[in-house]
């Protein structure tokens, strides 16, 4: 499906849901905080302007993180399924799920009713993802990728299924990142030269927060935070707030199929018995903000933002070498 008919397919539910509401515009009075019964203009057009802009601004700063240092090439398709432990993946998918979380509860601020909020949030978090799929395609250093597009998917589906049978998210996805710092060793070069694996790890991920927050694979943890209460009895007295998570995350990549990588006419490659690279899951406890009482709405409302980052917590590490670790304070 084309991003044309994404946006297509939003259009005719929000233009379904004016027809729907021929009260449409009337004055109200209605707190900043609250959802109205119907949809109301006023909201509909800041919201859809804030959206435009915030679009606009990412895509900006994404050309300055990530494209603007690569030629441009025609549009191609790239097989990256084997990269960075699919850790990339696990993002899209992460993405994708709060995106549509995020412009579902817009939508519902709005007044769209429930159903057409579900779809409007989905469509338009797979239409996000999928133009910036089809920037990768015109990248000479990336390509349009079928398996981010079906993370992109997943992630969507995820959301727009509990939120449809459910009405709630029993299980969230979530997102955590710890600054990793890389040692100054010196990796000697094919036929010849010298660089460091921090020198590497400052070409591909970054030098300051705002990229190595999106880059460094081996610094990010995706999580599935489930809520126990939500699948127990009603009456159950396990806390509402209190969610097991299982998360993924790799460790050791300096490349993204393996440590090998070329550089000034040399290859370099980092050993795997000091750095293996492997994957990991992870088993910590977690707090679902949405779920605290809180009265204040504006409150309310930032903390259910921040609900995207899973808490720092005691952590059980299972590493891909067979190896199993405790960590007290894991993020």
């Amino acid at each position: 499906m084309s991003l044309n008919v994404f946006f297509k397919l939003t259009i005719l539910l929000i233009i379904a849901q004016l027809q729907a509401n021929p009260a449409l515009g009337q004055k109200e009075t209605l707190s900043f905080w609250e959802a109205p019964d119907s949809l109301h203009k006023g909201r509909f057009w800041l919201a859809a302007g804030t959206g435009v802009v915030a679009y606009t601004g990412t895509l900006i700063a994404l050309n300055e993180v990530w494209y603007k240092d690569y030629p441009r090439s025609g549009f191609h398709t790239f097989d990256d399924w084997d990269e960075w432990q699919q850790m990339d993946k696990a993002g899209h998918m992460f993405t994708t799920y709060f995106e549509a979380d995020w412009i579902y509860q817009v939508a519902r601020w709005t007044g769209m009713k429930k159903k057409a909020s579900i779809l409007t949030g989905s469509i338009a978090a797979l239409g996000i993802q999928t133009s910036l799929e089809i920037l990768d395609g015109y990248s000479s250093q990336w390509g349009f990728s079928w398996s981010d597009m079906a993370f992109n998917t997943a992630g969507a589906g995820l959301w727009a299924g509990q939120q449809a049978i459910w009405d709630e998210q029993r299980i969230r996805m979530k997102f955590s990142t710890t600054y990793r710092s890389y040692p100054d060793e010196i990796v000697t070069g094919v036929p010849s030269g010298e660089t460091t694996l921090m020198a590497r790890t400052d070409e591909l991920y970054g030098t300051d927060f705002f990229e190595r927050l999106l880059k460094d694979y081996n610094a990010q943890t995706i999580w599935l935070s489930v809520n126990v209460h939500s699948f127990l009895a009603p009456q159950n007295k396990f806390p509402k707030w209190l969610n097991l998570a299982v998360g993924y995350g790799a460790e050791n990549m300096f490349a993204g199929f393996e440590n090998t990588w070329e550089a000034d006419g040399n290859t370099y490659t980092t050993s795997d018995d000091i750095y293996p690279r492997h994957r990991q899951i992870v088993l910590s406890p977690d707090i679902d903000l949405s779920r605290l009482n809180i009265k204040s709405k504006p409150l309310k409302t930032l903390v259910y933002m921040l609900n995207i980052f899973k808490i720092p917590a005691p952590a059980l590490v299972f590493n891909g070498n067979g190896g199993v670790e405790w960590d007290w304070l894991y993020f």
